[in-house]
């Protein structure tokens, strides 16, 4: 593959925009993918619209685009997340849809299906799931040990905007190109040049290095900030499970992306380069891309889960009025499926011939890691049970899991052994496994987390009933798009087909897509409950900050927290500090003294490297050379110029902290506490009574 026959804009022609396609070829399938440009498109000129004419390039620029605080460059995340949430979720209804309208070829072509599964998988594993944990714990940790904010924040920015700019490639390849039909695991030689000359295997290449660089750096960052600005008193073994869980991710994030950083520019190397490291001759094996992909691949999935089991327990733990159950065996746990994660990759490639040895030795680790998955289990359903359950959002979303995610865990018990992975391993059973354990198993413990900890970043709640809304929508549209998938896949149906002829399998692709428009109405009922939660805030607002009878220290500071989270950093004392003051009756006391406190200044650095990796992937997928070369230069000579910026730090008064924290502690101790019963109401300003009667 060669370049030396491109211009000045190398292969960037006017073939590559989607509308030509439309122009040549107005036909169902070029219609609907012109509509996905078209909405890009729209919605980039509207955004921009609506930030001019209300003024907020300026507000957006100085206290968000620049912000080095923690808790704004985690609400950023999470607003990325939902907006690459949107396209994953309606991508996968016109899979199912495709699916429906057999048999027969449907609506689209074939190769466009093989993008939509393509930057399906890639979008909500890489760009919905992983900044969606990510922005969670950027919020979360340094509240919950005691810290001012993470150990690095500028590097922080930087990881958000490498992540940011690697998705928008994905927005970008609606509107300039095609994405890659190799799917999202990006197998050779679909990939290869051979097999697939056009940009779509670059665009993921690219988009994947990046956003893996900006991963590896959110990691390093959790870990020495878990690892170093602990508050005096907070004991590894104090920490909350949500902390243990992020620690053991972030060792999961240093060891596992390194792997498929390299496998990808190893692709890239063959592509570019004429290089063989994975094609058929000359010395290329594409075992080897399997081999780094899930070396990355399996521990990527607990990297995901793992958060999710430390929302549960803190969801389970705050809602249930009790003391977490079996900490010391969930921290065991946690540690134990952090290491045996790296032990169970090949199980991702049982039919791909190795040996029945090297089969029967992977298929033992990978039942053996669902023990200490049990035992989670069985220690939140003993921290539940004879506690005083309160079904709000969180609980009815980590309620939903509890019993969605066993059967996932167990069909991927079924899946662990050899010879019946070997039958299922190509229809979609394993399709249901996959989701059955990433539905249930991370996004519903996201969407608990958001409901949860909403009111700690905004100051009110979210609004009960359309929250209970999005998780009817979410359970019941999952049990009928993934439950059918089992039985289909049983009866043999081949995943990633774009079509089929056995009339039995119709009834069953039926339910899935009427499970899938189910799943889009949870998706917009979140959209609609932020609306009305936001229209009707002054109902719901709890600027004390404790509205659920929290635990933790997140919960024994204003909502939302100021810039420098605590006014004074607290000495801990209990695993459940924050309950332990509230049952001493020791909460919210008034400081002897105050101290000036040290903030990072505002940079533009991450923003700066957000846009130009950006415009250098776009480069090097077009093989835009010149451009490629001068944004290198542009990021060095930025990276250097800010190096020498010795302004990095803000002092706030000692006078200043002290007023906000006065006032705020007359506003506690003026309020009158809620009870359970009134949690909803608009009575609840953040202060809960302690619930007493189930603490154990």
């Amino acid at each position: 593959m060669t370049s030396s026959d491109t211009g000045f804009f190398g292969r960037l022609t006017w073939d590559a925009f989607p509308i030509a396609g439309l122009i040549q070829n107005p036909s169902a399938n070029e219609i609907i993918a012109n509509a996905a440009a078209a909405i890009v498109v729209i919605g980039v000129v509207a955004v921009v619209g609506l930030l001019t004419w209300f003024r907020l390039w300026g507000p957006l620029w100085r206290d968000w685009l620049t912000s080095a605080d923690h808790k704004k460059i985690g609400i950023m995340y999470i607003v990325f997340a939902i907006v690459m949430l949107a396209r994953g979720v309606l991508e996968g209804v016109v899979m199912r849809a495709q699916q429906a309208a057999g048999p027969g070829d449907g609506f689209l072509a074939p190769e466009h299906f093989a993008e939509l599964f393509s930057t399906h998988g890639t979008i909500m594993i890489f760009f919905v799931a992983v900044p969606f944990v990510f922005g969670l714990a950027n919020f979360l940790v340094p509240l919950m040990i005691g810290a001012r904010d993470v150990a690095f924040p500028v590097m922080n920015q930087i990881g958000l905007g490498l992540t940011v700019s690697a998705g928008m490639m994905l927005m970008v390849s609606l509107v300039v190109g095609e994405f890659s039909t190799g799917g999202w695991t990006a197998y050779p030689p679909y990939t290869g040049a051979a097999f697939n000359p056009g940009v779509g295997p670059d665009y993921w290449i690219w988009a994947i290095v990046v956003s893996g660089v900006g991963t590896t750096l959110t990691g390093i960052n959790f870990a020495v900030t878990i690892y170093k600005l602990r508050a005096p008193g907070m004991k590894f073994m104090r920490l909350p499970m949500y902390c243990w869980t992020i620690i053991c991710s972030s060792i999961l994030i240093v060891f596992a992306m390194p792997p498929l950083g390299v496998a990808a520019l190893l692709l890239a190397a063959d592509r570019y380069l004429d290089f063989h490291f994975f094609t058929n001759d000359l010395g290329g094996n594409m075992m080897n891309y399997a081999n780094l992909f899930w070396l990355f691949g399996h521990p990527e999935v607990y990297l995901l889960v793992l958060p999710a089991y430390g929302i549960y327990s803190e969801v389970f733990a705050t809602f249930s009025a009790k003391r977490l159950y079996g900490y010391n065996s969930l921290v065991i746990a946690t540690m134990s499926i952090a290491i045996m994660s790296f032990t169970v990759w090949l199980h991702h490639f049982f039919t791909m011939g190795q040996s029945a040895l090297i089969n029967a030795v992977f298929g033992i680790a990978t039942m053996l890691i669902a023990i200490p998955t049990g035992v989670k289990v069985y220690d939140w359903m003993a921290t539940l049970y004879r506690g005083r359950i309160r079904f709000s959002v969180p609980m009815l979303y980590s309620l939903s899991f509890l019993m969605l995610f066993v059967i996932g865990g167990l069909s991927g018990v079924v899946l662990a052994n050899p010879t019946v992975d070997y039958q299922v391993h190509n229809t979609l059973f394993l399709v249901a496994h996959f989701h059955n354990v990433l539905l249930p198993g991370v996004l519903f413990g996201l969407l608990a987390a958001y409901n949860y900890w909403f009111p700690k970043a905004f100051g009110f709640r979210l609004n009960e009933f359309w929250g209970r809304v999005s998780v009817f929508c979410w359970t019941v549209g999952f049990l009928l798009t993934f439950m059918p998938l089992y039985f289909v896949g049983l009866m043999g149906m081949p995943r990633r087909s774009f079509s089929w002829e056995d009339p039995s399998f119709h009834p069953y692709m039926i339910t899935a897509v009427i499970g899938a428009l189910v799943i889009t109405c949870g998706l917009f009922s979140i959209l609609i409950q932020l609306w009305v939660s936001i229209r009707d805030r002054d109902k719901s607002r709890a600027p004390i900050g404790d509205p659920w009878d929290g635990r933790t220290l997140e919960w024994s500071i204003p909502s939302p927290p100021p810039p420098y989270n605590f006014a004074i950093i607290p000495n801990v004392t209990d695993r459940d500090d924050f309950a332990a003051t509230k049952e001493r009756g020791a909460a919210y006391p008034a400081p002897e003294a105050y101290e000036d406190i040290e903030m990072p200044r505002n940079t533009g650095i991450g923003f700066a490297f957000c846009v130009l990796s950006g415009v250098w992937m776009f480069a090097l997928v077009w093989w835009i050379w010149w451009l490629a070369a001068l944004m290198t230069i542009a990021m060095i000579l930025a990276f250097i110029i800010w190096s020498f910026d010795t302004s990095t730090e803000i002092i706030i008064p000692a006078e200043e902290v002290r007023k906000e924290h006065e006032a705020w502690l007359e506003l506690a101790h003026s309020t009158k506490a809620v009870d359970r019963d009134h949690e909803s109401t608009p009575e609840n300003l953040g202060l809960a009574r302690p619930d007493m009667e189930a603490v154990t």
